[in-house]
């Protein structure tokens, strides 16, 4: 069993342009074309069994829509969808109730992308309604490649909310926090907060000349080894970021790091499992 617990995708009606902005926006390479479908084929390809479906909501007007769609998706069986939530959605504690109701597992921040910072009272209150009705809450962690300097979640961002809400389904994306991977190890270590390996290990692919080799540069094997003990071998997730990371390469990754065969099976989907009630 593998899971991938970070996969975005999107409607094929838009997924064409969507994944030129992002790609012109963060001078990355998409390794498939943002579509359910080859999403599946990339799953294939490398024996993972299920995927984590995680929609960014950037207007909280479309909350209700996409959360319905989600509800919808997850009928098939195929991927797990989690709904989307924004800070500044008014009606959050019904609409995380009827989240709950409709069997979604959990929910997606992003600060980057919705310009709220993680310790801000509106992103504090989500966490605090997912935290009541069970929900795991992933969000994205440290800096994003697409936003050159933004700092909208930083591992001192998430030591206050961990130290006034001491959540227990709060998955940090990115290793616990991009490009921020040293603090975060220090002072989130031994917190119990979960961590994904998503676009975080090797390096970032670029669709054209752009980065320089320095700027490329991911975790090491060793310092991804470091951050593993830091958070835990019980918090770590395998996630790939997918359509940013070829799933094959990132399952290399992590079967290539020097620990021991039952901590990757931890990674790969036991602690997955056990986050998401042993439902799958």
């Amino acid at each position: 069993m593998i899971i991938d617990f970070h996969t975005h995708t999107f409607p094929d009606k838009i997924a064409a342009g969507a994944i030129e902005k992002l790609k012109s926006a963060s001078h990355t390479k998409a390794f498939t074309g943002g579509t359910e479908n080859e999403l599946f084929s990339s799953m294939a390809t490398c024996g993972i069994n299920k995927s984590i479906v995680l929609p960014v909501a950037t207007n909280p007007d479309k909350i209700p829509h996409i959360n319905d769609i989600s509800a919808e998706k997850n009928k098939n069986g195929k991927l797990i969808y989690f709904a989307a939530m924004h800070p500044d959605f008014a009606n959050a504690k019904n609409e995380m109730r009827r989240i709950k109701k409709m069997g979604i597992k959990g929910i997606k921040l992003h600060p980057v992308y919705q310009n709220i910072d993680f310790d801000d009272i509106r992103t504090l209150r989500i966490l605090e309604y997912a935290e009541e009705n069970e929900l795991i809450t992933v969000t994205h962690a440290g800096l994003d490649v697409g936003f050159p300097g933004v700092e909208r979640c930083t591992p001192e961002m998430i030591k206050n909310v961990a130290d006034t809400l001491h959540p227990k389904r709060l998955v940090l994306a990115h290793m616990g926090g991009w490009k921020m991977w040293q603090k975060a190890a220090e002072i989130l270590s031994g917190m119990e907060l979960f961590i994904d390996t998503a676009f975080s290990i090797g390096k970032m692919k670029q669709d054209a000349p752009y980065y320089s080799e320095e700027e490329l540069k991911l975790l090491n094997f060793e310092e991804t080894e470091k951050i593993i003990d830091a958070f835990g071998q019980d918090y770590v997730l395998f996630g790939t970021d997918s359509p940013w990371s070829d799933q094959k390469e990132s399952l290399l990754d992590i079967l290539h790091l020097p620990i021991s065969d039952e901590v990757k099976e931890k990674i790969l989907y036991k602690n997955a499992v056990r986050l998401l009630g042993n439902t799958i």
